[in-house]
């Protein structure tokens, strides 16, 4: 049967057809779009957010792969002088007290000038999961003569290949060639449990500085707790009062997270793929090419080599500040050491250790969760509510869905994308849902949600046989 035909059921339990749910998710992003980039929510996250916009364009190039393009052109064009890509791009039209930290916070026209932030337009400074090469190639396949009309690899490429270069030396924190986060923000799992033990040794903000915006639009419960998001503040600021400067060295916070790096390598084999295609005009970007793909198949190794933890069957996270030589590993078990499942060089007993690792009790697949949680289940910071601590989230599932279907677990790959469907039904296109019952919780009408259920709903079928890239990417 064709899985993306079936009805699912929406809150009440009334029966929802594919086309509905088509045209839900496409009213979801159409609600948040601006014209020219589209926000994860009007009201919580008025702004344009970096790997949210990568999501979303994956999502978007089944409805409008024109739309989808201008998304990714749109974020890129806020790219910085060194090629950091900002994790947020400041909509000039909302007012300052909408969201914090606010455009006035981060002083990017000032404090990132050493580094080459635009001038004409407002961002932060940090940066979020490298997503946007994947993006790029996957929204030039859903059109490739529209693509081509509008040179839109040609145009995007040196911005992708500086946007690597700055990852793999500037954050290259650790010495080993694995991109380093100085924020939890950059990561993207804000709030994880993973960051408790490096957050401990930041000195939080005084409360009365600033004004938490996110509030407003959610319970406490749900949220960052005030002791936590002081320590967000203390980081951004002194970051920024240093502008945004990396070559003396991260501060307080520095940390190899297995998901970030694998989202890095991942994104190293499709902007090889987009050289590739692009080297019938610049036969040169074939040796580039090349040299891409053995760097990715690198970076697997040295992934495997720092964060691979055999006894727990997961990646974990490096704390660089942390005492010893090389830091030393977070113990804390958190989906973003199973997103590496995407990666296809990872080795059969790694990749099966993973696989064991998301069905076991830790994480619940075959077991008691619907969705994979964001932590451990059996986590002494679990809580199916707050942010990152617990919440399954739909781009984290999503990236499993692909990983399980690369090392070839059809069966469950298809479980997991049923059930993130009918989540995001249930839920309303919810920014996050709670992993046992579904129950959706933060923003509604989320970007990346809607846009990853479309992706899953009518993707053809290439991603599904051999991962995120497909067949013609892995040997």
């Amino acid at each position: 049967m064709d899985r993306s035909a079936t009805d699912r059921q929406d809150a009440h339990g009334a029966a929802v057809p594919a086309h509905e749910l088509r045209e839900r998710g496409a009213r979801a992003l159409w609600d948040n779009w601006t014209g020219a980039s589209t926000v994860p929510s009007r009201a919580l996250y008025p702004h344009q957010w970096s790997w949210d916009s990568a999501f979303i364009a994956i999502g978007l190039r089944h409805l409008s792969p024109l739309r989808a393009q201008l998304e990714l052109e749109t974020l890129l064009r806020a790219q910085w002088g060194d090629g950091r890509v900002p994790h947020i791009v400041f909509n000039d039209a909302v007012p300052l007290d909408a969201y914090f930290p606010s455009p006035d916070f981060w002083r990017s026209t000032t404090a990132g000038r050493a580094a080459g932030a635009p001038g004409d337009v407002q961002t932060s400074g940090i940066v979020q999961p490298p997503v946007h090469a994947l993006a790029v190639w996957l929204v030039h396949r859903a059109d490739p003569g529209l693509s081509g009309a509008r040179s839109f690899l040609a145009r995007l490429r040196p911005r992708l290949a500086a946007w690597h270069r700055y990852l793999l030396g500037a954050r290259d924190a650790g010495g080993a060639g694995l991109a380093a986060v100085v924020h939890p923000w950059e990561q993207g799992m804000d709030n994880s449990p993973c960051w408790d033990a490096p957050l401990s040794r930041v000195e939080p903000a005084d409360p009365a500085a600033f004004r938490r915006a996110d509030l407003d639009h959610g319970a406490p419960e749900g949220r960052p707790t005030d002791l936590d998001y002081g320590r967000y503040v203390r980081l951004a600021a002194e970051y920024r009062d240093r502008r945004y400067a990396d070559d003396e060295g991260p501060g307080a916070f520095a940390v190899e997270d297995p998901a970030f790096n694998a989202l890095l390598i991942t994104s190293e084999y499709a902007l090889a793929l987009i050289e590739t295609e692009l080297a019938d005009e610049e036969p040169e970007l074939l040796e580039s090419a090349a040299e891409r793909r053995g760097r990715a198949d690198a970076l697997t190794k040295t992934l495997v080599d720092r964060l691979w933890d055999p006894r727990r069957e997961l990646f974990l996270c490096r704390d660089l500040r942390a005492p010893g030589r090389d830091g030393a590993l977070v113990p804390e078990r958190g989906v973003t050491g199973l997103i590496p499942l995407v990666l296809p060089g990872l080795g059969r007993d790694v990749a099966a250790g993973l696989m064991r690792t998301a069905c076991g009790p830790h994480f619940g697949l075959d077991g008691p969760a619907r969705l994979v949680p964001s932590y451990d289940l059996t986590g002494p910071a679990f809580d199916p509510q707050r942010y990152w601590r617990g919440p399954a989230w739909f781009n984290t599932n999503w990236l499993l869905e692909k990983g399980l279907r690369l090392y070839g677990d059809h069966p469950r790959a298809d479980a997991l994308r049923d059930a993130l469907l009918e989540a995001a039904v249930t839920s309303g296109f919810a920014e996050y849902v709670d992993p046992y019952t579904a129950q959706g919780s933060g923003a509604r009408g989320f970007g990346w949600t809607a846009a990853l259920a479309l992706d899953l709903l009518l993707d053809d079928g290439r991603s599904r046989r051999g991962g995120l890239l497909g067949e013609e990417v892995w040997p």
